[in-house]
């Protein structure tokens, strides 16, 4: 079982893709987001968002409106020039403002000269300013926008149209200018309202400009914060398919099922299956649930959002129900699609006993989960994930009842583990040594996730590359002991010789403990006892993982079932490392180190006492009658404590007889191991055979049998 995408094979070369389609894709792509985004939003911020791009066009439309007016004028004006020679103000006469038109003041007076003064405002706009001297005046007009037009006009045909004099006012001498600058503060309001409407269609496009930036980068600081962590995958976007996962036949059938019920919901309905696609994957982490609803997506053509439920929670009250809101809001918008909650075990607990703000959130997912109460909504599938363990979690039943479909996600067994290793392996075919024996090694991952065994194989290709050789069977064993194990050290302990010599003890206390029995089992076949010894290597190096000063790396055993004498055994083999160290130095030489095998210990024997009742003449579990279901020291009754007591010493006893017949195999395995510093199963059990057959009279003294 494996949840590894595979890797994308090298595709036929193809022709590239148009430019003009890569944005299409992009801008379609972008337009989705933002109408993700603005969907999620409080009606107040929706409010804003659509004012401001509503007067975004409107001030551009008026900007360009004065725009093309002021350039009508200017055209008008430039219509108007005669190309008469430039002149200036004559000082010498005296300037009035004249009144009435300009049209009527030519048709009715004598005109000697007309001077139009203009000056280039914004853009193609001119400001214009008529001078007409006549009978010894000069008399000044401002005319308007439509006068300007008139004006234009008529001096086509006028006979005073001749007359006209064009003067930039740039070209002014110092006199003129100082004579037109008292006029414009005598008659600023007699301004033509083109010249008015100039700084008007500047600020209109400049503001437009402005609030355009604003919106755009506000959207952008928007998706780039909030909407990151709400973010559909197009199907596109999902690298491989169901079928890369290996070894998931039963749950990928179980997959199926939601395929063609999605595919074929009109013919289910007509048998009255048309609940909601509610769907819990449940399972131990690293199985593949994520990657499973990645590949469904693909084979359904949905687009998928993927959200931790452990991130619902904001920090404010009602947090988690307002984020769920805003996702259940975007999905209604896509209308087909899936939505996929991961780390789920929180809402699936009991409501009630505990935060307020957490039964609102479980709450809000019941209300999204209850039924369909639109059309759209029933073509969104809702995959709930988690690793909620049913059987030491009470799981809230109106949340159970939601789910039409429950897929139970397990851990590989031996065949499944050895495909999916083959399945990683075979990505670095070119850099993996042939006809690796893998048997060993899949029995050392016995109850590892396919997320772990994809991690020990990534491992082994970088301790493979930084020793320059190819992946090998001893490769694979360093990656899965640094990876299961941890990065452990050999300085902590190298020179407190007291200290190594206390945990080598212990440790052979352990794994003599365990060599015995599967010694009996075997009947003296040592390549059996190769097989199905737990340990895999001893070590004196510390291990910072568990603050440990030594450490014992062994495999999971394949028994799902335990018979009393199997946890009678377990027992045995945690009292061995403390035995060992009593029998060595004395009931006072027993150190701490053996504070976690005791912990074991006991939860082993309330588990067999107060749950199993073992040992007793009922059989009662009187752990269930807690407040939990699991009882703990501090309810124990005095007849379980007693019977616990009793076990323990009974079981100590025997173990300590049986290593105090060992104990001079001990001393020597200790040795060695403190001459080497670790020792695999291999050479551990190479040194026990050396030791009985040069010592054949301590093997019938301990009662072994004979080799």
């Amino acid at each position: 079982m494996s949840d590894l995408s595979a890797s994308p094979q090298p595709a036929p070369e193809s022709p590239a893709p148009q430019p003009s389609r890569s944005l299409w894709l992009l801008a379609k792509k972008s337009a989705a987001r933002v109408q993700d985004w603005f969907t999620i939003q409080p009606l107040w911020i929706k409010a804003m968002v659509v004012a401001v791009a509503l007067l975004i066009p409107a001030l551009g439309v008026y900007s360009i409106a004065l725009q093309h007016k002021q350039a009508a004028v200017a055209a008008e004006l430039k219509a108007m020039n005669v190309a008469a020679a430039p002149a200036a103000i004559d000082a010498g006469l005296p300037v009035v403002f004249g009144t009435g038109s300009v049209l009527g003041f030519l048709e009715s007076h004598p005109v000697e000269r007309i001077t139009v003064i203009y000056k280039p405002l914004l853009w193609n706009l001119s400001e214009r300013f008529v001078l007409i001297e006549s009978q010894g005046k000069q008399y000044a007009y401002y005319p308007s926008d439509m006068e300007t037009k008139i004006f234009a006009d008529k001096a086509v045909t006028a006979a005073w149209g001749a007359k006209l004099n064009f003067v930039p006012r740039a070209d002014l001498d110092p006199a003129s200018l100082q004579v037109l600058e008292r006029l414009d503060e005598r008659f600023a309001g007699a301004r033509p309202q083109s010249e008015k409407d100039g700084w008007k269609a500047g600020v209109s496009g400049v503001l437009s400009a402005a609030l355009t930036v604003g919106l755009l980068g506000f959207l952008a600081f928007q998706l780039k914060g909030q909407f990151k962590s709400l973010k559909f995958l197009e199907p596109g976007q999902v690298q491989g398919s169901i079928e890369d996962l290996v070894g998931m036949d039963d749950i990928k059938s179980e997959v199926a099922q939601i395929k063609d019920q999605y595919q074929r919901r009109a013919e289910y309905a007509e048998y009255g299956v048309s609940k909601p696609f509610n769907v819990m994957f449940s399972g131990p982490a690293g199985t593949g649930k994520t990657k499973l609803a990645s590949y469904l997506a693909k084979e359904l053509g949905l687009p998928i959002l993927f959200h931790s439920a452990a991130n619902l929670e904001t920090g404010y009250v009602a947090g988690g129900a307002n984020t769920l809101g805003r996702i259940a809001a975007m999905a209604k918008r896509r209308k087909r699609c899936i939505v996929f909650l991961d780390e789920a075990q929180d809402l699936f607990m009991k409501r009630g006993g505990h935060r307020k703000f957490d039964d609102d959130t479980q709450n809000s997912l019941l209300a999204i989960l209850d039924g369909v109460r639109s059309k759209s909504e029933a073509e969104i599938i809702w995959i709930v994930a988690s690793n909620f363990n049913s059987e030491s979690m009470p799981m809230d039943e109106a949340m159970l009842r939601r789910f039409q479909m429950k897929v139970d996600f397990r851990l590989p067994n031996k065949e499944e583990r050895l495909a999916i290793v083959k399945h990683y392996l075979s990505q670095r075919a070119g850099k993996v040594l042939p006809d690796l024996d893998l048997r060993h090694f899949v029995e050392v991952t016995e109850g590892r996730s396919p997320a772990d065994l994809e991690t020990i194989v990534n491992q082994a290709g970088i301790t493979a590359v930084q020793a320059g050789e190819m992946i090998g069977a001893d490769t694979l064993m360093q990656a899965a002991e640094r990876v299961l194990v941890g990065n452990v050290n050999a300085n902590t302990t190298k020179e407190r010789e007291r200290d190594r010599r206390i945990i080598a003890i212990h440790e052979w206390g352990h794994f003599l403990v365990d060599f015995e029995r599967e010694r009996k089992q075997a009947d003296g076949d040592w390549e059996k006892i190769l097989a199905d010894m737990k340990t895999i290597k001893i070590s004196l190096k510390a291990n910072p993982r568990n603050n440990a000063l030594g450490f014992v790396f062994h495999k999971q055993g394949t028994n799902l079932l335990k018979t009393k004498g199997d946890i009678e055994h377990d027992v045995r083999v945690l009292l061995g490392g403390m035995a060992n160290e009593e029998l060595f130095f004395g009931e006072e030489g027993t150190t701490n180190g053996a504070h976690n095998d005791i912990t074991r210990v006991t939860k082993l024997l309330h588990h067999a006492v107060a749950e199993m009742g073992m040992y007793r003449k009922t059989r009662l579990n009187f752990g269930a009658l807690s407040n939990d279901g699991h009882g703990d020291g501090r309810h124990l009754d005095e007849e379980t404590r007693g019977i616990m007591e009793a076990q323990s010493e009974r079981l100590y006893g025997e173990t300590k007889a049986l290593l105090s017949r060992l104990k001079p195999l001990t001393e020597h395995l200790a040795g060695k191991l403190m001459d080497k510093g670790e020792m695999d199963l291999k050479e551990a059990l190479f040194e026990i055979r050396s030791f009985e057959a040069a010592c054949h009279e301590f093997s019938n003294r301990a009662g072994l049998a004979s080799v």
